[in-house]
């Protein structure tokens, strides 16, 4: 399998902006687009796979994520600059994250357990969550700087909710390790803009 293709570099960012979209609507709605949501998680537990896009289990799975970077690749303004900080943040933290082996095992030990937990309880189980609540809040939320989830304070203080932002960081940053993988760079985001705008277009029309 070839990684590094701008196909895959583009779905890769489609699975961060998809984590993105994620943690801004359980932050001010406390709700979650579920075939979004199941994406994302599963994304994360899924460790050996025959290709990028089964990351995520199929393209239709990651709609919101090709709605999302295709609104904020439209035009010469951010279009929600919420969740380009949120983008931002998550492939920044994965190349500090790249740079703390120990933390990063912590972590694969964590998925492992959490692995475990989806088969008995099911991928979306509370238990599940709160397990990579606990792994995402234990190690990259040391690092700096942290990633500042705006919302509404009533959701943000519920425990339930909190873990899924966590987990859908968490994700993120899976997503963001992708992207790496596949050959993504800052440079090649700016450079390549155009032409992965097309390649979203072309992904887009597939799930139209």
């Amino acid at each position: 399998m070839q990684l590094k293709t701008l196909t895959n570099q583009t779905i890769a960012l489609v699975g961060i902006a998809q984590a993105a979209a994620l943690v801004q609507q359980l932050a001010t709605t406390g709700k979650a687009d579920t075939v979004a949501l199941e994406a994302s998680i599963g994304s994360l537990l899924k460790i050996d796979s025959d290709s990028v896009l089964d990351i995520y289990g199929g393209l239709a799975n990651l709609k919101l994520g090709l709605d999302q970077l295709n609104t904020q690749m439209t035009g010469y303004k951010i279009a929600d600059s919420q969740q380009a900080r949120y983008c931002a943040s998550l492939v920044f933290l994965e190349n500090r994250l790249a740079k703390e082996p120990k933390m990063l095992n912590t972590i694969q030990i964590g998925i492992v357990k959490a692995q475990a937990q989806a088969d008995q309880f099911g991928l979306l189980h509370e238990n599940v969550f709160a397990n990579l609540g606990d792994i995402y809040q234990s190690t990259l939320s040391n690092l700096q700087p942290r990633v500042m989830v705006n919302g509404n304070p009533d959701y943000l203080s519920r425990a339930d909710i909190a873990n899924k932002i966590r987990a859908c960081l968490l994700a993120g940053i899976r997503s963001a390790l992708l992207w790496r993988q596949c050959g993504g760079t800052r440079w090649k985001f700016l450079f390549y803009r155009r032409k992965m705008q097309l390649e979203l277009e072309q992904l887009l029309k597939q799930v139209s």
